[in-house]
């Protein structure tokens, strides 16, 4: 069955873009594109390539041969019940093109040296099919390996400006998405610690269709070698599920059962082909198969923030309320069902309802730091005109309006999960660092001078009404408490001067019907 293809992704000059230009044309549309230009002097892009332009594996096997490519199996125990679990969990993964396993494709652990030696020693001039290479072997292609936290001295790559206002990696270098040592084992730093990734393969490799990890969204840049994407718009991609919207077509070019997908031939893809020094931003929802038509490195991000979480958000509840439905015939028997429910999102989706909650407050109570030291430091009416006084506030605006959505859950009222205390928080030496992180990428992306002195020793000096307010309400023990915590904080900041300044403007227009 031949794909309708409706057309190509946009190809830009990154020094035709300003970071405004992409936030209002690709991040708040949520459209791809692909951006050159953006990878100009990267460590990775001298010494992971040959002279020829391929792949240096002799240089992967000598550094980094020693890695441990993997994945996990786990058993969970909850409610009196064993559930087993393939769970990927974000660990290193080689994986097996030729050989589904379930909805995926099927891991394989191994070191890279290991990795290396089965490359297909002359793929980029013979054909490969997606099941084997020239020599019968199987076509293996290395994915997620987290190679930024297990090689932090090794700097191969900068992240670009148009991508550093990155609310999930910033998190996720100082404190952990799930606790629960069920659902991510302790003993592995680097399972479960970042969503940055190195992908290796040869050409002939591939991943099927999918939409990204939480719906996030995320840029692969082509280190060496050539790429085919197809990518089907969110307002499409119930036609590629089947009746029961349950299950995805696998592979787009195989051929496609109509009886199981009976809308799958309606859909009109977009295409794009991705070279090497590219890089290709990818949208929330957007389903994508991607294939190696060269031997090919890339390293990709999986990221979100102020103007995805919404996508995050709908994820997590549509993930629960199948979680709670796949399990509702042993609620009569389960001593803590809601508690199932909840590992088991964590354990399918990357997180469950109170890690999302967790990470809003304290990524909404940075925000709130960067603004108090704005305030002080300016100490004039002009501060909140700055375009980083500017972007803070409408970080909150959408946090705000996603903890808003979440008061009607019933699940979360009365989850003891949910206790914070925001004055223990904000002593906490990895709350500190987080706000330095975000201090120093909200100066790089509005081009505003990196400060000559320790930011950590003053983000929390003397932050004024902050301080009284946290005195009166540090608890948060749900949804509204954090929302009313926000109210309080901006419209404190905002009293000084007049009711028009831009700090309450957007904030006025999404208050929920949850007033203090």
């Amino acid at each position: 069955m031949g794909l309708r293809i409706g057309g190509e992704i946009e190809k830009v000059n990154s020094d035709e873009l300003s970071y405004n230009d992409f936030v209002e044309r690709y991040l708040v549309r949520n459209q791809p594109v692909v951006l050159r230009g953006l990878m100009d002097g990267w460590t990775a892009c001298k010494d992971w390539v040959t002279h020829t332009g391929e792949p240096d594996l002799n240089f992967f096997s000598s550094r980094f041969g020693k890695s441990i490519v993997q994945s996990v199996k786990e058993s969970i125990w909850m409610c009196g019940l064993v559930l087993k679990h393939v769970l990927n969990l974000l660990m290193d993964q080689v994986a097996d093109c030729g050989t589904r396993d379930f909805t995926d494709q099927k891991r394989i652990e191994m070191s890279v040296a290991e990795f290396i030696d089965h490359w297909p020693k002359d793929s980029v001039n013979k054909h490969v099919d997606a099941t084997t290479n020239e020599h019968g072997k199987q076509l293996l292609y290395l994915k997620d390996w987290h190679f930024v936290k297990e090689y932090p001295e090794y700097l191969a790559y900068t992240t670009p400006l148009f991508f550093r206002d990155d609310w999930l990696n910033l998190y996720l270098d100082n404190y952990s998405m799930h606790n629960e040592p069920d659902a991510c084992q302790e003993k592995n730093e680097i399972s479960c610690s970042d969503y940055r990734f190195v992908y290796m393969g040869a050409k002939g490799t591939w991943t099927p269709l999918h939409a990204d990890v939480f719906r996030s969204y995320s840029w692969s840049a082509n280190v060496c070698g050539k790429k085919k994407w197809l990518f089907l718009p969110p307002s499409q991609c119930h036609l590629v599920f089947d009746r029961n919207t349950k299950n995805s077509v696998y592979n787009i070019f195989e051929d496609v059962n109509e009886a199981k997908f009976p809308g799958f031939k309606k859909a009109v893809w977009l295409e794009c082909i991705q070279e090497q020094g590219e890089i290709i931003f990818v949208p929330s929802g957007w389903y994508h198969q991607v294939h190696n038509l060269e031997d090919t490195i890339s390293i990709n991000h999986n990221w979100f923030n102020a103007y995805n979480l919404s996508w995050v958000w709908d994820l997590l509840l549509k993930d629960y309320n199948e979680a709670k439905e796949y399990i509702e015939d042993i609620r009569d028997i389960c001593d803590d069902f809601e508690g199932l429910c909840q590992c088991n999102l964590a354990i399918n989706t990357g997180m469950n309802f109170s890690d999302f909650f967790i990470f809003i407050a304290c990524s909404s109570f940075a925000n709130l730091v960067q603004l108090y030291h704005l305030h002080r430091v300016y100490e004039n009416p002009s501060w909140c005109i700055l375009p980083r006084a500017e972007h803070l506030a409408l970080n909150l605006v959408y946090a705000r309006t996603i903890v808003s959505k979440m008061i009607t859950i019933e699940a979360l009222a009365g989850n003891h999960a949910l206790l914070l205390d925001l004055r223990k928080i904000m002593d906490d030496s990895k709350f500190l660092e987080l706000c330095s992180s975000l201090d120093r990428t909200y100066r790089g992306i509005h081009k505003e001078q990196q400060p000559n002195y320790d930011i950590k020793k003053t983000l929390m000096d003397k932050l004024g009404d902050l301080d009284l307010i946290l005195k009166s309400c540090s608890q948060v023990y749900a949804p509204e408490d954090l929302v009313s915590f926000i109210d309080s904080a901006l419209r404190n900041l905002s009293s000084p001067f007049n009711r028009e300044n831009p700090l309450l403007r957007e904030l006025d227009e999404v208050r929920s019907p949850y007033p203090l």
